[in-house]
């Protein structure tokens, strides 16, 4: 396996010192959440700030694309419309920045008594269809993510690479709250690692969102990257923490492992 590596950055991180302690601590990438002072309106204010601070880090950047009030499978013609054209945006800043990726969640806030499953998948995927186009046009390639237990669980991936021809970001944590030990993300990984660009190294010890430290939790990364074979992507570490420390650890043992 020949990967890169990355860590997604938290709300109430400095960006510039993000992006100096990626790479003081070696990493190839850093990949940049599109929120709050992340949001595309912010980053465009400091887009030469950025691109200076990547440059003198020799980095290349990943962007996590916004989710909080976005709702791109919406029933609602005007919302669905919306929040498209908001990630189109979004993608724009990305593509200005040079971004490589953008991870994206395909989800809804539909209210689950008034919509089926099958109402508001085709909205989804009509949404990833156009989202993944406007992708390769900007050069930026969009990754879906596995959000767990949602229209677009992880199980439920298979019905996605059907539909659409979207890279997926597989979360492993996610994939842990959906069901899948050590053997299930790695049988899984076997059978899709080809449509699997990016993975967020989500660790936990139970079937919660837990974010912890590489290595903290008992997923069984091993197991993952043995059935992945040759794969070529990209590996963020995804923890929730603002301790450069607890990043620090998390890539030696990454490294270590890989």
């Amino acid at each position: 396996m020949d990967a890169r590596t990355g860590f997604v950055t938290q709300l109430g991180m400095d960006h510039s010192r993000a992006i100096a302690k990626a790479g003081d601590l070696g990493f190839d990438y850093v990949e940049l959440m599109m929120d709050g002072a992340g949001a595309r309106t912010r980053l465009d204010e400091h887009r030469a700030e950025l691109r200076d601070a990547l440059d003198a880090a020799g980095l290349s950047l990943l962007v996590h694309l916004p989710f909080g009030g976005i709702d791109i499978g919406s029933p609602f013609g005007h919302v669905r419309e919306g929040s498209v054209r908001e990630v189109e945006a979004a993608l724009d800043t990305a593509a200005g920045l040079d971004a490589e990726k953008a991870v994206l969640h395909a989800s809804t806030n539909v209210w689950s008594p008034a919509w089926d499953v099958s109402e508001v998948r085709p909205h989804l995927f009509d949404s990833v269809r156009r989202l993944d186009a406007a992708g390769d046009e900007r050069g930026v390639e969009v990754c879906v993510e596995n959000i767990p237990r949602g229209k677009f669980a992880t199980s439920d991936f298979a019905d996605l690479f059907d539909a659409t021809d979207a890279s997926m970001t597989f979360d492993t944590g996610h994939a842990r709250i959906d069901g899948y030990d050590g053997d299930g993300m790695a049988n899984f990984a076997a059978a899709h690692g080809g449509r699997v660009s990016h993975f967020h190294l989500n660790d936990t010890r139970q079937a919660h969102d837990e974010h912890l430290p590489f290595g903290a939790g008992d997923i069984d990364f091993a197991a993952i990257f043995g059935a992945l074979g040759d794969w070529t992507g990209t590996l963020s570490l995804e923890v929730f923490t603002h301790d450069y420390g607890y990043i620090e650890t998390s890539k030696e043992r990454l490294d270590a492992l890989l």
